[in-house]
Order: C-alpha cells, then sequence, then structure tokens
C-alpha cells in the first residue's frame, strides 16, 4: 500500500505535466491559426502576381516583335548596303589599278601583287554575275597585263642576277672536300636574298594564279646558258693560267679574296707528267737512282746523252709511245677533270635553287633540261677524247691513251655523285656517262692491246740501233709506258676485264682486274724480249749483240725491281726476275767468248812443247811470234771496238770488267812467264809490247769513251 505522502506527490507531478501539456497544444494551435492566416495572404499575393504579369506579357510581346522586326529591316538595309559598295567597287577595280600595272611590279612586288589580286576577283565576279558586260573584258585585259608583266619581271630578275660562276669560285668550291684546313665551306649565291624571295613569289604567283608554266622553260635557259657559260669560263681559265704561269691557282679561303688572295696550286689528280719528269730529272741528275728519285739505272757519258736524247725523241716521236706529250695536252686533260668536277658542284647547287622556285612536280623536269646544254658539252668532249685516242691508235701514238687514264679513272671515281644528281632525270640523261666510261674502257683497252702488239712488231731498223749496243729507245720507252700504269693499276685492270667475255668478268673483282693487268705487263715484257732479239741480229758482231741484250735485260730487270712492278708481274710469273738474271748471265758468256780469239792465241793448249835449254828452231821462233802478235793485234782490236761499247749499269761494267781482266790476265801472265825470256827474237820489245798490268789497265778502259 502507497503511502498517503507519497500518492499526494505523484499526483501533483501528474497535474503539472498535464497542465504543461495543456500549454502545449494551446501554443500549437496559435500557430496554426497564423501558419493559415500567412498561407492565405501569400496565395492571395501569388494571385495578384500572377495577375499582373500576364497582363505586362501582353503588352511587351507586341512591343519586342516589332523591335525585331525593326532590326531585322536595320540589317537588310546594311547588307544591302555593303552589297552595293562591293559590288560597285569591281566597277572601279580597273581605273584605281590601271596605273599600277602599267608600271609594273619593279620595286614594289608587294603593293603590284595585291592590285592583281583585286583585278582576279573582279574577273570572278563578273564572269559569275555579268559575263557579258564590257566591264568583264576590260580586268580580263588587265588581269593578262598583269600577268605579262610578271612573266617580264620574272625574267628580267633571273636575266640580271644570274651570274657565271667565277673558275676561283669554283676551283674553291671542288678543292672544299678535299682541303682539311679550309676554315668554313664555300658556298655559292646565285641570287641576291632578297631577288630570290621575289622570284619565288612571282613564281608560286604564275603557277597558282596565272596558270602559267612558260616561266620555268625562261628559267631552265637563263640556268643553262650559266651552267654552261661557267663550266667554258673554268677550261679558258686553265688555258690561260697555263699560258701565263704554267698552272692555274685558286685562293684558298673564299673571304681572302678582297685583296691579294692566297694561292695555292690546284689539284691535278690524274695528270701524267712522269715522262716529263723524268727526262728532266735524266738532264740534272743523270740515272743514279738517287738524285730526283729515278728509279732507273745509272747511265754516265755517252750513255747519258743518248739516253737524254732518246726519251727527248720518245716524247715527241709520232711513232714513240709518249709522242706529243706537252704541257699541253697535260692541261687540257686537267682542265676536262676539273670541268667534271664543277659540273657535279654547279649541278647540285643548280638544283637546291631550282627546289626553291619550280614546283615540286616541275623540279626534275626542268633540272633535266637545265642541264642538258652543260652536259652534253662534257660528253662530246669526252667523246672527242675517244675519238682522238682512236686515230692515235691507228698512228701507232699511244700518249693520246695516257690521257685516257686519268680521265676514265676521275669519271668512275666521280660516277656515284653523277647519279645522285641525276636521279629523276630522264634514262636517256643518266646513260650518258656511263656510255662515255664505256667508250673509253674499250677504246683504253684497245690501246693497251695495240700498244704490246707495236712492242712486238717494231721493224728492225738498223739506223735506229744504238751502235753502242745500249739500251734501246723501245725498251725504255716500254719501260715508261708500263710505269704510267702503276699510277693506273684499277683503271687498266678494269679496261682489260671490261673486254673478258667470261662471266666471271662481269662482275669482275679488283684481284681478277689485278691478275688481268699482271698477264698484261707479262705479255708486253714478252713482246719486248722477243724484238729485242730480233733487233740485235741486226749487229754483225756476236760480242756487241750480248752487250745490247745485256743492257736491255738489267734495265728491264733494274727497272721492274725500282718499282712495283716486280710486284705486278709476280702476281702472274712468279720466277720473271730468276729468268732475267739467266738471261743476263747468259749474254755475259757469250760476251766473253769474244775474247777467246785473243786468249787461244796464248792458250796452253795451243802453245809448242820445247825443251829448256835447247835451241829453239825456226819454226818454233816463228810460232811464238805468231802467238804474241796475234794476242797483242787481237787485244789492241778489242779494246779499240769494245771502248766504243756502252755498259751504263756501273756495277755490271765493273763486274763484267774485272771478269774478264782475272781471265785475261792469267793467261797472258802465264804465257809472259813461259816466253818473255825464251831468245824467239833479236827484237822482242816489237813482240813483247805489254805487261800483265797495262792489259788490265787496258781492259779497265773497256765501255768508256772518255778513255
Amino acid at each position: 500500500m502507497i503511502p498517503p505522502q507519497e500518492a499526494s506527490a505523484r499526483r501533483r507531478e501528474i497535474e503539472d505535466k498535464l497542465k504543461q501539456e495543456e500549454e502545449t497544444l494551446s501554443f500549437i494551435r496559435d500557430s496554426l491559426e497564423k501558419s493559415d492566416q500567412l498561407t492565405k495572404n501569400m496565395v492571395s499575393i501569388l494571385s495578384s502576381f500572377e495577375s499582373r504579369l500576364m497582363k505586362l506579357e501582353n503588352s511587351i510581346i507586341p512591343v519586342h516583335k516589332q523591335t525585331e522586326n525593326l532590326q531585322r529591316l536595320q540589317e537588310n538595309v546594311e547588307k544591302t548596303l555593303s552589297c552595293l559598295d562591293h559590288v560597285i567597287s569591281y566597277y572601279h577595280v580597273a581605273s584605281d589599278t590601271e596605273k599600277i600595272i602599267k608600271e609594273g611590279p619593279p620595286g614594289r612586288l608587294e603593293e603590284y601583287l595585291g592590285s592583281i589580286a583585286k583585278i582576279q576577283k573582279a574577273v570572278e565576279y563578273f564572269q559569275d554575275n555579268s559575263p557579258d558586260s564590257p566591264e568583264l573584258n576590260k580586268v580580263k585585259l588587265l588581269f593578262e597585263r598583269g600577268k605579262e608583266s610578271l612573266e617580264s619581271e620574272f625574267r628580267s630578275l633571273m636575266t640580271r642576277h644570274s651570274k657565271v660562276v667565277s673558275p676561283v669560285l669554283i676551283l674553291d668550291l671542288i678543292s672544299g672536300d678535299d682541303d682539311l684546313e679550309a676554315q668554313e665551306d664555300v658556298t655559292l649565291e646565285h641570287l641576291p636574298e632578297s631577288v630570290l624571295q621575289d622570284v619565288i613569289r612571282i613564281s608560286r604567283w604564275l603557277v597558282e594564279y596565272g596558270r602559267n608554266q612558260d616561266f620555268m622553260n625562261v628559267y631552265y635557259q637563263i640556268r643553262s646558258s650559266q651552267l654552261d657559260r661557267s663550266i667554258k669560263g673554268l677550261k679558258e681559265h686553265f688555258h690561260k693560267s697555263s699560258s701565263s704561269s704554267g698552272v692555274p691557282y685558286s685562293p684558298a679561303i673564299p673571304n681572302k679574296r678582297k685583296d691579294t688572295p692566297t694561292k695555292k696550286p690546284v689539284k691535278r689528280p690524274g695528270t701524267i707528267r712522269k715522262a716529263q719528269n723524268l727526262l728532266k730529272q735524266y738532264s740534272q741528275h743523270g740515272l743514279d737512282g738517287k738524285k730526283g728519285g729515278s728509279n732507273l739505272i745509272p747511265l754516265e757519258g755517252h750513255e747519258h746523252d743518248f739516253r737524254v736524247k732518246h726519251l727527248s725523241e720518245a716524247l715527241n716521236d709520232k711513232h714513240g709511245p709518249l709522242a706529243g706529250r706537252d704541257d699541253m695536252l697535260d692541261v687540257e686533260t686537267d682542265a676536262y677533270i676539273h670541268c667534271v668536277s664543277a659540273f657535279v658542284k654547279l649541278a647540285q647547287s643548280e638544283y637546291q635553287l631550282l627546289a626553291d622556285i619550280i614546283p615540286e612536280h616541275h623540279q626534275k623536269k626542268t633540272f633535266d633540261s637545265l642541264i642538258q646544254d652543260a652536259l652534253d658539252g662534257l660528253m662530246l668532249e669526252g667523246e672527242n677524247i675517244v675519238s682522238a685516242a682512236r686515230k692515235a691508235i691507228v698512228r701507232h701514238d699511244f700518249s693520246t691513251v695516257l690521257t685516257v687514264f686519268p680521265i676514265l679513272r676521275h669519271l668512275k671515281q666521280t660516277k656515284p655523285e653523277f647519279d645522285q644528281v641525276l636521279q629523276g632525270t630522264a634514262a636517256s640523261t643518266k646513260n650518258k656517262l656511263p656510255g662515255l666510261i664505256t667508250s673509253m674502257e674499250t677504246i683504253g683497252a684497245k690501246a693497251l692491246e695495240d700498244f704490246a702488239d707495236n712492242i712486238k712488231n717494231d721493224p728492225d731498223k738498223e739506223y735506229n740501233m744504238p751502235k753502242d749496243g745500249t739500251v734501246h729507245e723501245l725498251t725504255s720507252n716500254a719501260i715508261l709506258f708500263l710505269q704510267q700504269l702503276l699510277d693506273f693499276q684499277e683503271t687498266a685492270g678494269a679496261m682489260l676485264a671490261s673486254q673478258e667475255t667470261s662471266s666471271s668478268a662481269t662482275s669482275y673483282s679488283s684481284e681478277f682486274s689485278k691478275r688481268l693487268l699482271s698477264t698484261y705487263i707479262c705479255k708486253v715484257l714478252g713482246n719486248l724480249q722477243l724484238n729485242l732479239l730480233s733487233k740485235s741480229k741486226v749487229y754483225e758482231d756476236p760480242a756487241l749483240s750480248a752487250i745490247f741484250l745485256h743492257n736491255n735485260y738489267n734495265y728491264i730487270l733494274k727497272s721492274l725491281e725500282k718499282s712495283e712492278l716486280i710486284q705486278l708481274v709476280a702476281v702472274t710469273q712468279k720466277t720473271a726476275e730468276r729468268s732475267y738474271r739467266e738471261h743476263i748471265e747468259q749474254q755475259i758468256q757469250t760476251y766473253q767468248r769474244s775474247w777467246l780469239k785473243v786468249t787461244d792465241y796464248i792458250a796452253e793448249k795451243n802453245l809448242p812443247v820445247f825443251q829448256p835449254g835447247v835451241k829453239l828452231r825456226d819454226k818454233e821462233r816463228q810460232i811464238i811470234k805468231e802467238r804474241f802478235k796475234g794476242f797483242n793485234d787481237g787485244l789492241e782490236e778489242l779494246c779499240k771496238i769494245q771502248k766504243a761499247w756502252a755498259i751504263p749499269d756501273t756495277e755490271q761494267r765493273d763486274r763484267i770488267r774485272q771478269a774478264q781482266k782475272t781471265i785475261v790476265k792469267e793467261t797472258y801472265g802465264s804465257f809472259l812467264q813461259k816466253f818473255g825470256s825464251v831468245p824467239f827474237t833479236k827484237n822482242p820489245e816489237k813482240y813483247i809490247k805489254y805487261g800483265v798490268e797495262q792489259v788490265g789497265d787496258m781492259i779497265d778502259r773497256l765501255f768508256d769513251t772518255s778513255a
């Protein structure tokens, strides 16, 4: 049972809560009433606002539509006025631009092109909108006149500013690739930069708007002329330089050309001067193989004079292999070689210029036309060289062939650059250089074979034989010619290989060419040996014939040994050197037999036998007298004759003298010892004319005209 106090307290608590709840309920009821009132007021306001907006919209929309129509009308009026102004401007184009068109584009290209653009637009307008109007004809005529003026300006700019490249600059350009000391590259400026830009703009306009390609013909004709004249100018430069100073020069660095240029000798690729240089060395230093760097055997005294004479004749005789070789021929060769290099460099430069001016799809064709004159000139000159070589072969003049070698070598070395420059040109253009190379290889091979045959068939001319038995001019000429081939081994080998019909020759290697060249040299040497044997029979004296063959064989061997010829010969003939030594020894033995008619008189087998102390019979005394007389006469005769003979090689001469002296002195000494004190005559001085040492001294003076 709950106590009364707690029940009372609990009731009061409940009553307090009830009261609070009633108060809360009353507050909520008041709030709802207020909210309903506010809602009614807001609905009333919104309804009123909506009514007003509808009234406003009904009032504004008609005004907006009227304004929009007015704006549209205004825009149409403005556009109409603009169109009228634009159309009216076309009618004024002719009068506005006529003066500019009449005066032309010089000095005002930008303004001129702007006027042309206006005229072009007028033409397009009248063609579309009023094709029968007189204004169309007027602006058309003005446009054509403007186009002609641009064409004329293009021609004028190209003509006035296209200059021939100077020979000095071309030589610097050629030597630029090889000159490691050059501080900067040599470049060509065919047109001033400002002019180039004008030309490019005119070119592009003529292609794009003028629908004109005639200017490309103008371009290639002008540039073709300059290219051709530049190359011809270089050739003339060589001729003038050679006539004044002998050697053309070129400044080493282009930027030093303002005052006094620093000059340097131009490289002369492939020029053959060896024969002339050898002749000069002979006349100054002899042929001792030391001074002047000669690689031939030493010549002394009259033999030196004889050799210089023969070499001089070899250089000028129309039948010699070095006939007609002079400075002018060298200049022609050098000039042609440099002109070939110049063509490549100038053509490369021309293409770079052309690429900026001519549209891409017309560049190859225009370039092909541009280079034709210069290229044809080079090819024609090359064919003339081939033709001259062909005629020279008929005359047995092989000097012109020596001209073909450096030219052919240079053409083959330059061919890769040629091919690169001629990329994209017509097949006929590309085939010109290979055709010339083939012609030169063919004529070169023909000349080599004819030279070998000429060596074999050179006639035995008695008046042309050296009376002292020295080296024949045919031998010296043949060796000199073969030595020229050392400078052109690959070229000569390729010449020979080009004529081979075997399948292996179609793609011949350098080793194959080398073997062919070795075979050829051995053939020439073999023909020379056969001819020398034939010529040696001209001599009535077998001893002189032996000396002649000895000198020639020795000359050939020493020449081979002191040059690379011996290595070339050894490629196909390993025993050549030993064979020549054997031939030389055989001739020495043949020569020594000439002394038998002297020594046989005093040889032991031919002497009378007598008893010491027994008086000689008349027959025995007579025999001894005959032996002394025969020896004396034979000795004097041989020494007189053989003193006029020549053995140019000092070592060989001393060796032959010493060997002969030993034999004769021993035989004579023994004879003199046995019969010198025998009373075979009352006048011993009449028969015993020489002592042993005197005989040796006489033999020491053999082969010496100065003795």
